[in-house]
């Protein structure tokens, strides 16, 4: 089979793809090796010559949303050259647009977490959705020192109102998996954020 002859960086790819859209399609339940190999098309013994289990499959797509959006989103939050509100944007939208592109993760990081009983995942989850709203919280209180927002709400709240965003997201991409163009959303969110933020 001609798809044997890929290498290994190209296979893992394509494993972490396909347990993406079984979860994104299926629902993290139906992930299984065997489900997997099927829709490679290769054995189960071929899979793990790869990944010596699902857990490390899940784990390296959680290293992938560490290197590929949480760096993106640390240069967002720590750029010297914007304001908080071009920050606020920004990281958003950069936030809302890898969700789409990668619909099971917005599934592996919220909808499904609970199914997931293993500890070290649990843990790389955690990490994640924890530095997301620490970047949160500080753009928010950057944006009130620059007198933009007001210094009066709770910041922490504010952050964990913004959390909830990739939730709705999900919502909506079951909802109306091809209405929704992430722009839109991500100007609409914004509104709603800017709404909660601004000075009365």
């Amino acid at each position: 089979m001609a798809t044997e002859r890929l290498d290994t960086d190209t296979r893992k790819e394509q494993i972490k793809e396909a347990v993406l859209e079984i979860i994104s399609t299926e629902g993290i339940g139906k992930l299984s090796i065997r489900n997997l190999a099927s829709k490679i098309g290769v054995t189960e013994g071929a899979l793990f010559r790869h990944f010596s289990s699902k857990k490390e499959i899940m784990l390296s797509i959680l290293d992938d949303v560490k290197k590929e959006l949480l760096s993106e989103q640390e240069k967002i939050t720590f750029s010297s050259d914007l304001s908080a509100e071009e920050k606020l944007f920004k990281f958003l939208c950069v936030h809302i647009t890898y969700l789409i592109e990668n619909k099971g993760i917005t599934i592996l990081l919220f909808s499904e977490a609970a199914h997931l009983n293993d500890q070290q995942l649990k843990k790389s989850l955690r990490e994640i959705l924890l530095t997301q709203k620490e970047y949160i919280r500080k753009i928010i209180k950057q944006g009130m020192n620059e007198g933009v927002w007001n210094d009066s709400l709770d910041i922490d709240n504010v952050a964990t109102l913004y959390m909830g965003i990739p939730v709705l997201l999900n919502i909506e991409m079951t909802l109306n998996p091809d209405a929704q163009k992430q722009e839109k959303f991500c100007e609409n969110m914004i509104r709603l954020i800017k709404k909660v933020l601004e000075k009365k």
